[in-house]
């Protein structure tokens, strides 16, 4: 644990819409694709001087017995092409999102990243992520999926290749005739990169943004995922938001900096979190149990089942015992869905188990219990508190903030909980630079040099 010294704490926005399958449903939730709705989350983020806004990306619409999952938030607009956008309707908010490694090309994403952070004046931040599944796949041309050391061995490569392009503009000093766009130099933007799964070679359109490269953010937790972290990135989301696990694996991705001569502050470590404030504790309990339950409706709880058994579950109670048949492992209802490519035999031995343990839970409450709950809920000063706690015992280096509803979710933590926070001393009066490097307290954009790939399995150090 961080003795003897206060950390700033971290936050970000991320707007709903990915796993967030009832959030339409409130009465107090406009639009998921209005670009109204980005831009209010955003500006509002922006007022409690939040370090960067998230989208998340969807390549396909998930599917439920062959039909669209009609519980789901429908339709994803391109992240980068909003968030290009929102550049305009910001002024130092940085500006990150998702753009997937498997189904794309280190080309067309590193101009895309790189335009982005000309358009911010530096704001931009990429969270690289791999897909697992063919039905993602079949949206794309290549098809199929690789296995998971394939598929961060090709992110590794493809990070290695985008920042080949990034860095092919460094090395010069480019003068530029403002009006003829013409450059003094006839080695600009030439690059090459040889490897296991890409050979490129070229000249590349874009010139050197102003963060050089973007924030690389990572969220694998897997040991290739943690290593990836460890090597790469500049952030991490966490999927550990309770404070023993948390503590866990922040220790551990920590740890693993050292031996890629990176040192701890290096990466930040954020995870995902919602927050219910009210004007006392137990009045936030109570609100917070409502929105529980409203995002964990009886369908919810049936589907979320039939995504581990593998079987039409429609005709039980959701607030019956659990299915006494056993799953059919080939059997896939619920097309799309990550959560469960485990073992689900183990999975329904597991939740057997917790049930019995909890006197007899009913499909909906094991569905509630597994949903997790909301991760802060209190009054503006009990959060306060214990987002201070859990940064300051390494736990987190910030948080992600999910809000309930969009785009009003999250304007009574600005309003409230932010001005504890900087009364406290652990969070900014005010922006200090317009960069997205900047605000997290990152490094420079050297590259750390071509991965080895082979790091990537090694054992934990």
């Amino acid at each position: 644990m961080t003795i003897g010294r206060t950390k700033q704490i971290h936050l970000g926005a991320q707007l709903p819409g990915i796993h967030n399958v009832t959030v339409w449903s409130d009465p107090h939730s406009h639009s998921q694709i209005d670009f109204y709705s980005f831009a209010s989350l955003a500006r509002t983020a922006e007022r409690g001087k939040f370090d960067f806004f998230f989208l998340a990306e969807g390549l396909r619409l998930r599917e439920h017995k062959g039909q669209f999952y009609d519980l789901d938030v429908v339709g994803r607009p391109d992240n980068l092409t909003i968030l290009a956008a929102l550049a305009s309707a910001t002024t130092h908010l940085g500006l990150s999102a998702t753009v997937n490694a498997t189904f794309n090309e280190p080309y067309d994403v590193a101009r895309r990243l790189a335009t982005l952070d000309h358009l911010s004046e530096g704001r931009a931040g990429w969270n690289i992520v791999t897909s697992h599944d063919a039905f993602t796949g079949a949206n794309f041309r290549r098809g199929g999926f690789l296995d998971e050391n394939d598929r961060y061995e090709r992110a590794a490569e493809f990070l290695t290749a985008a920042r080949t392009l990034w860095d092919s503009w460094s090395e010069f000093d480019v003068l530029a005739d403002a009006h003829a766009g013409q450059f003094v130099h006839a080695g600009v933007g030439e690059y090459s990169y040889q490897g296991g799964h890409f050979n490129i070679s070229g000249r590349f359109s874009t010139p050197r943004s102003p963060q050089g490269h973007p924030v690389i953010i990572q969220a694998g937790d897997s040991e290739s995922g943690r290593q990836f972290a460890a090597a790469e990135a500049d952030v991490i989301f966490s999927k550990y938001n309770r404070i023993d696990k948390a503590r866990e694996f922040y220790a551990d991705v920590k740890k693993r900096l050292a031996y890629h001569g990176r040192s701890r502050e290096d990466l930040k470590i954020i995870p995902t979190a919602t927050v219910v404030i009210a004007d006392t504790d137990q009045e936030a309990t109570e609100l917070a149990d409502e929105i529980t339950r409203s995002q964990v409706s009886p369908q919810t709880a049936i589907a979320h089942l039939e995504a581990v058994w593998g079987r039409d579950l429609s005709d039980y109670d959701p607030n019956g015992p659990l299915p006494k048949i056993e799953p059919d492992p080939n059997s896939v209802l619920l097309e799309g869905h990550s959560v469960f490519r485990g073992d689900r035999a183990a999975i329904v031995q597991q939740w057997r188990a917790l049930s019995d343990s909890r006197g007899g839970l009913s499909i909906r409450d094991l569905a509630i219990e597994n949903h997790g709950g909301q991760t802060f809920v209190g009054s503006a000063r009990t959060v306060a508190d214990s987002i201070n706690e859990f940064v300051q015992t390494d736990g987190a280096d910030g948080f992600v903030l999910v809000p309930t509803t969009t785009p009003g979710g999250l304007d009574r933590f600005v309003d409230e909980v932010v001005p504890i926070l900087q009364e406290k001393g652990v969070y900014r009066e005010d922006y200090t630079d317009t960069s997205l490097r900047n605000h997290l307290g990152l490094s420079s954009s050297s590259p750390r040099g071509t991965t080895d790939t082979e790091v990537l399995n090694q054992e934990k150090h």
